[in-house]
């Protein structure tokens, strides 16, 4: 790979690449897909996903009686997204992405041997500012491994399997041009650092975003989120550094929108890292108390998950100490506690049914052992003044105060022993979100923290993680990137994370969840139909 030729180079190994690929393959295209990782990485982030994708207008809905539309999703979309008036592109993408997901995704995919589990989640609702009007959230059965899985399965028994060359372990670094015209690429082996070039008529950059490096996160962070906390754990690919944001700079491309990113407020440390700072982003239990520093509830409107997952980091964010704790007991963590991603969710990733239905049904015994049993930051115990003394010594301080804690727990006992209609905010929403059956088998009714027959107590400390870069390299319709005066740079593309997933930042301040490896597989299929020649101009 020290000096190949290519009709074109795709850089980065993800969905976006991969999807790109098999469009170009079917367009005749010889080219090279490069990736820093190693072979069996091959799918990225993607392949350690939870696996849910953004669709409108699905059977899955159709069959639960949700009916839904384009526009009403465009509007929750805008609603979340608070557009800037420059934002051209990125509102075009959006634009797209609602009307094309139900054909260019989800059927797309479906058509490549990809199931979905019968009933879509209804997340990210929204709170002052509305989000998800309906479920939209559909989790591929077998997760995001499977997706990746089924996707690489195509590519490699594609017919023109022979026009695609894969390396891995090279470290595109720069551009190369000619003329004015994008020529190629050229970096490093990430075994030796020994250089090498690969000339083609066009580049597509597939290579993710920059959250997998902290400190350009710390960098490009939100004036909404303040100062970065002292503690920022990382959930995204150790690769996703920017690099390629910096070659596509340097070449005169326009990179929007850094500081909008899709961080999560609940991450802990895994307890197996491959990568520094390396941590597990948890789907918090709506019946738990989320607390502060201090161990007094964060509020006066508490902290409910799968709402405004922006808001909660907001929130956690603007307190003195920028990390919180979330208190519950052995039953709510059984029936609601989570990890996003394939591999603490090996029943789904595995496509076990039966397993599958007694982890939802009876709770997951397995990961609650996993988290209690190996996580730091997670403490068991049977009495509130001896939760207090291990959360202390976590920390090693005494920052958390029993006074607190016992106040927020009996509070909240007393408001469900109250019962219907509910005053406290959090027993109002965990009601309405169980009206939904989607949402009702995963979450507790009305449950209490000291209850003699869900002992132990459980809390765990939490720490923002970082995730997705929603801002990137801005592009057109057909995925071309563009410059600053607005004109796409010649033989130049990007798809996917990198490019915001689209237009340089289509979610824009929000995501309604799903449109990440929806964005990917759409982007990497628009560009690859762009430069195989099948669509044109600003129209993909």
């Amino acid at each position: 790979m020290r000096n190949k030729a290519a009709d074109v180079v795709v850089v980065g190994a993800g969905l976006a690449g991969i999807c790109a690929c098999l469009e170009l393959l079917d367009a005749g295209k010889r080219v090279v897909l490069l990736d820093r990782d190693e072979p069996a990485n091959l799918g990225g982030l993607a392949k350690e996903s939870f696996g849910g994708i953004f669709v409108v207008g699905s059977s899955e809905q159709r069959r639960a009686g949700v009916r839904d539309t384009p526009a009403q999703a465009l509007a929750d979309w805008l609603s979340f997204a608070e557009f800037e008036p420059g934002d051209v592109w990125p509102r075009k993408w959006a634009e797209a992405y609602v009307e094309r997901c139900h054909d260019d995704v989800y059927r797309w995919v479906k058509e490549r041997g990809v199931s979905f589990f019968p009933v879509p989640h209804w997340i990210e609702r929204g709170g002052e500012r509305p989000g998800n009007s309906a479920p939209r959230f559909h989790m591929v059965w077998g997760t995001g491994f499977e997706l990746v899985r089924r996707l690489v399965a195509r590519l490699e028994a594609h017919p023109r399997r022979d026009r695609l060359e894969m390396a891995f372990g090279h470290r595109v670094e720069r551009l190369l041009q000619t003329d004015g015209q994008i020529s190629g690429c050229a970096g490093s082996l990430e075994s030796d650092g020994s250089p090498f070039e690969v000339h083609a008529g066009c580049v597509l950059v597939a290579a993710g975003g920059m959250n997998g490096d902290l400190e350009r996160v710390r960098r490009n962070w939100h004036a909404d989120w303040r100062t970065p906390p002292e503690t920022i754990l990382n959930g995204s690919h150790r690769f996703a550094d920017g690099t390629l944001h910096d070659a596509a700079q340097a070449v005169g491309a326009r990179v929007t929108h850094l500081d909008r990113m899709w961080n999560y407020a609940a991450g802990v440390h895994h307890w197996q890292p491959r990568k520094p700072g390396h941590g597990l982003s948890l789907v918090p239990p709506r019946s738990a108390l989320w607390l502060d520093w201090r161990g007094a509830r964060i509020g006066p409107e508490p902290l409910v998950t799968g709402f405004d997952t922006r808001e909660l980091v907001t929130r956690v964010c603007a307190q003195e100490r920028a990390y919180s704790w979330q208190l519950m007991n052995r039953r709510i963590a059984m029936k609601e506690l989570a990890v996003s991603g394939a591999e603490f969710n090996p029943s789904m990733r595995d496509r076990k049914v039966l397993a599958t239905i007694r982890d939802l049904l009876l709770g997951n015994r397995w990961l609650y052992d996993q988290l209690t049993g190996h996580c730091a930051d997670v403490v068991v115990a049977r009495t509130l003044p001896e939760l207090v003394a291990a959360m202390n010594a976590v920390n090693g301080d005494s920052a958390v105060e029993l006074e607190r804690v016992e106040g927020a727990v009996r509070a909240y006992d007393a408001a469900v022993a109250r019962g219907a209609p509910f005053a406290d905010p959090q027993l109002a929403k965990i009601a309405a979100m169980r009206a939904w059956r989607g949402d009702k088998v995963r979450t507790s009714r009305s449950q209490r923290i000291l209850d003699d027959r869900a002992l132990p107590l459980v809390a765990i400390r939490e720490f923002v993680i970082s995730r997705k870069t929603l801002g990137g390299i801005q592009t057109d319709l057909s995925c071309r990137v563009l410059d600053d005066a607005g004109e796409p740079i010649p033989g130049l593309y990007a798809a996917g994370e990198a490019a915001g997933f689209g237009g340089g930042g289509m979610h824009g301040l929000r995501a309604l969840e799903g449109g990440f490896l929806g964005g990917c597989i759409l982007g990497g299929r628009v560009a690859g139909r762009a430069i195989a020649g099948t669509h044109h101009g600003n129209e993909a």
